[in-house]
């Protein structure tokens, strides 16, 4: 097949790219940058698709952020190309600010008492979060396999660690993620529709000039002698 890759990619490969893609985290950035603003849709549909994204960003469905922004994308009139794209916002540099942020809105509005790690908004701070919200995904995890086991055997099931999961990160994280969510995402949307609009006038500006240059080069070509 023409299109197929050569080197083929291995499932963990795969997998490793999803955390760090190769190049870097900057040159995915300029790859979805330039890919958004050459989609085929409507400025407005486009910028709506992007708020969606990056709102998706601030919810704690992690592995289900492309499913999630597909339905609010629909939800909002997006494109849901776009909201997919968009996704891209939250990743391993910006997952600790976002569940810092998250997770302090989330512990306030419930009432929770905030954990010392974050009480503060340093980059150490925002790294020792980091690595409590991975202690307590795969303990929740952990949890998930054994109970599941647990069917099968005569071992008995143990819910602690998933509750504590719930209690402390799930639950703070999604109601606290709402309010930040919406915001980052309403200043993405106020951003990239006038970027996107622009881009897209002078794109069809240079078409425009591209076909005038044609057609004057077909005139002048009838017009000549013997022709």
């Amino acid at each position: 097949m023409v299109f197929k890759r050569r080197d083929k990619r291995s499932w963990l490969r795969i997998l490793g790219e999803t955390v760090w893609p190769r190049g870097g985290w900057g040159r995915a950035a300029i790859y979805v940058k330039h890919r958004i603003r050459r989609l085929p849709d409507k400025p407005h549909r486009i910028a709506r698709g992007i708020f969606a994204g990056v709102f998706v960003s601030f919810t704690p469905f992690y592995g289900l952020h492309f499913l999630t922004a597909f339905i609010v994308a629909k939800v909002v009139g997006g494109n849901i190309l776009a909201a997919l794209l968009a996704t891209f916002f939250g990743n391993p540099i910006t997952f600790p600010i976002i569940a810092a942020i998250s997770l302090r809105m989330g512990y306030w509005i419930l009432g929770l008492e905030v954990p010392h790690a974050a009480r503060e908004l340093s980059h150490a701070a925002h790294e020792k979060i980091g690595e409590r919200l991975m202690h307590t995904f795969s303990g929740a995890f952990a949890d998930l396999w054994t109970n599941f086991v647990a069917l099968f055997t005569d071992d008995v099931a143990n819910w602690h660690r998933l509750g504590l999961f719930y209690h402390e990160i799930l639950l703070p994280f999604l109601v606290g993620g709402i309010l930040p969510g919406f915001i980052a995402g309403l200043v993405a949307y106020q951003v990239t529709l006038p970027l996107i609009t622009a881009y897209q006038n002078r794109r069809q500006l240079r078409l425009k000039r591209k076909l005038e240059e044609i057609r004057s080069a077909g005139h002048r070509k009838i017009s000549e002698p013997g022709h």
